[in-house]
């Protein structure tokens, strides 16, 4: 059954389950080994699970540092209490330095532009004191950020100036397809690029840095793909990166999903057979029938491509979206004997019945990744 409610003023909230985040934990942790740096990635609000309330929790667990997407999620980390590493994946304004500096986070350079200003803000009134650590960006074939194999001679030159070069603390890239393991040759292919740029900046003499390359996909398929740390993300909230994986892998490591989302009952009421549902008009009632409200929509993160399509659980059991999901409201059909204040499911367990993430996404039209991302922050996140 869904836990209780902790504040009577919530009307929906998101739970996270401490025991399972452990569980995962523990699992990545014995994949990488103690010699492999873990860090987890908590990008876009801990993927929906919550920024601070997740990186608080796994901070406790031992986890050795942190990759946000932007600088503001490192401060706010900060702000927070996090102390461990923290490394911002995404770009990072050269107005922003100083502060990077000043708070001891690690950013990431990717290109020319980036260097010019690194070298700008270190021969600057504040010398090295603007002047964050970072790590290097290495594009070998994702196409997004970062420098070619070719320019490497060129970022050498740029980062061995006398002011820049203490604050060279790592080097990556990031794989385009390590989600599916039946085609590993691109990312073969990668990692060896990868490879050939490590190489070229220890003949440099950059022979210290901290090299990495594997998210959570990479992190369970191969350890070679380790290096000196792993970047999970979606894995430490039990979620695999894909179905793929999941089948390839799934008999042999168990993942622990650790989010759900619940939302109160706030009416119930009768339709009568004609009667239409929402905006639109889309939904007419075939019958006589019984309805509930919940007060969550597309503003929560509840998309309104599960019109008419979504499910959720009530009682132990699942009840149909009727209508368009509206901006703050959505209708279901009840099939139980349902009360206002009983509390609906819309992602994890009640009962028998479970939702997942991934099933919700589908039936969306999307991926997880997406669904969970885009769950409002506003709602509470209670650590269970």
């Amino acid at each position: 059954m869904p836990a209780k409610r902790s504040l009577d003023s919530l009307r929906t909230w998101v739970e996270i389950d401490a025991r399972a985040a452990r569980k995962n934990y523990g699992t990545f942790r014995k994949l990488a080994g103690r010699r492999v740096k873990l860090w987890a990635v908590v990008k876009s609000n801990a993927y929906g699970h919550g920024l601070f309330a997740f990186s608080k929790l796994v901070a406790g667990f031992g986890i050795d540092g942190f990759c946000v997407d932007s600088l503001v999620e490192g401060v706010a980390l900060r702000k927070h209490g996090i102390k461990k590493p923290i490394l911002v994946l995404g770009p990072t304004l050269p107005s922003l330095y100083a502060t990077a500096a000043k708070n001891n986070i690690a950013i990431t350079v990717s290109n020319f532009d980036a260097l010019g200003a690194l070298s700008r803000a270190g021969s600057g009134r504040k010398g090295a004191g603007a002047v964050p650590d970072f790590h290097v960006k290495i594009d070998t074939g994702m196409h997004r950020q970062g420098f070619y194999i070719s320019d490497i001679p060129r970022v050498i030159r740029a980062v061995s100036l006398k002011n820049i070069k203490p604050h060279l603390t790592g080097i990556y890239t990031h794989f385009a397809s390590a989600k599916d393991p039946n085609y590993p040759t691109y990312t073969d292919r990668q990692f060896a690029e990868f490879a050939r740029a490590t190489k070229l900046f220890a003949k440099a003499g950059f022979t210290r840095l901290t090299k990495h390359a594997a998210a959570t996909g990479a992190t369970l398929i191969d350890p070679k793909y380790h290096l000196d740390a792993v970047r999970v993300g979606i894995g430490l909230h039990g979620l695999w990166p894909s179905k793929e994986l999941e089948v390839h892998l799934g008999r042999r490591i168990k993942l622990y999903p650790t989010l759900s989302w619940r939302v109160v009952v706030t009416e119930v009421k009768y339709l009568n057979a004609g009667d239409y549902v929402g905006y639109d008009l889309t939904e007419r009632a075939a019958q006589d029938m019984k309805m509930a409200i919940l007060p969550i929509g597309y503003w929560h993160g509840f998309p309104r491509s599960l019109s008419q399509t979504g499910e959720v659980i009530v009682n132990g059991k699942r009840a149909q979206v009727l209508g368009r999901v509206s901006m703050d409201l959505t209708a279901i059909a009840l099939r139980t004997r349902v009360r206002p204040g009983d509390v609906a499911t819309l992602i994890g367990r009640d009962g028998a019945e479970t939702i997942l993430a991934a099933e919700q996404a589908a039936r969306a039209g999307t991926i997880h990744y997406e669904l969970l991302t885009r769950l409002n922050p506003l709602m509470e996140r209670i650590v269970r």
